[in-house]
């Protein structure tokens, strides 16, 4: 069985179906991180910066369009009504309202600390600043879940333009506010930048691509299914063979015999039983002249 198992024909069946199987399980692994891709978020154009007076204005909502876009602002922090927002990321936004200049103000969340005690918290850059970011939609109170003890003076669970508006009376808000990704001057103690990624929409998943991933997968089932089918005709082929060869020497060695004794003129067993043998004539086709010879037999005499 080995001798089969490992003859050349049988190695190359060894191979291919190796080679069909490794192919066809990466292509369809392939395939298949197509389809789980396409379930992710797809990222969407990310237009320049602009001016964020331009997107958004007091007393109105700001557009679908408007939500992450990047932006620029110019004012000066009221860092008299600084929060913190808690609950971020396992410690705390600052949020402070910029002054643009223009009698209205934008929440503005600065950076992100471990604590409240965060020397951050206390160092803002002093005077004008100019400031870029993305632009977030208000948050909705509802969202987030209310606990039973109160927070700490100074800190609020969302970034609300309708809970801002009662917190920092007599500032005109614009909706929405920004997470500022750079500022210029840097303040003397900067706080850790907050993430804000660009605009992307829902992924819709192509099942397509995890039909095609099962087809590569089938197609290399097929392919290991065909190797045992040509290996097992070969172990079959070559078990009977070597049943066939015993008999088949007995065959020839009977024939071989046969002829030897068909040229040497041996007579048969069955006639040498029978006290059937030829005389000297029979050899020879007769006596002289062609007659054939009898033998003499002895005379019969009387009793």
């Amino acid at each position: 069985m080995l001798r089969i198992l490992f003859s050349a024909r049988v190695v190359v069946l060894h191979l291919l179906a190796v080679g069909a199987l490794v192919v066809c399980g990466l292509l369809g692994r392939w395939q298949l991180g197509v389809f789980e891709d396409s379930g992710m978020p797809q990222s969407l154009r990310d237009p320049a910066p602009v001016a964020v007076a331009t997107l958004t204005a007091p007393g109105k909502h700001m557009t679908a369009d408007a939500v992450s876009r990047q932006v620029t602002a110019e004012g000066t922090f009221d860092v008299s009504k600084q929060l913190l927002v808690a609950e971020r990321d396992g410690g705390l936004w600052l949020l402070a309202p910029l002054d643009l200049g223009d009698g209205t103000s934008i929440p503005v969340v600065r950076g992100w600390v471990a604590t409240a005690g965060d020397p951050a918290v206390t160092a803002p850059a002093e005077g004008r600043v100019t400031l870029s970011g993305r632009l977030r939609p208000s948050e909705s109170t509802d969202s987030v879940q209310r606990r039973t003890r109160q927070l700490p003076p100074g800190q609020v669970l969302t970034v609300s333009s309708a809970e801002l508006v009662n917190l920092w009376r007599g500032t005109k808000l614009r909706d929405g506010f920004v997470i500022a990704t750079a500022q210029s001057p840097a303040p003397a103690v900067a706080a850790r930048p907050v993430s804000a990624p660009p605009p992307t929409e829902p992924g819709g998943l192509t099942w397509r691509n995890l039909a095609y991933a099962a087809q590569w997968w089938i197609f290399g089932l097929f392919a290991v299914f065909m190797w045992w089918h040509f290996v097992r005709d070969a172990l079959r082929g070559g078990t009977r063979k070597s049943d066939a060869t015993p008999a088949d020497a007995d065959a020839d060695a009977t024939a071989t015999d046969t002829a030897t004794d068909a040229e040497s003129g041996a007579v048969p067993d069955s006639a040498s039983d029978a006290g059937i043998v030829p005389g000297p004539g029979a050899a020879h086709g007769g006596g002289a002249g062609g007659e054939p010879e009898t033998s003499a037999l002895p005379a019969r005499t009387a009793p």
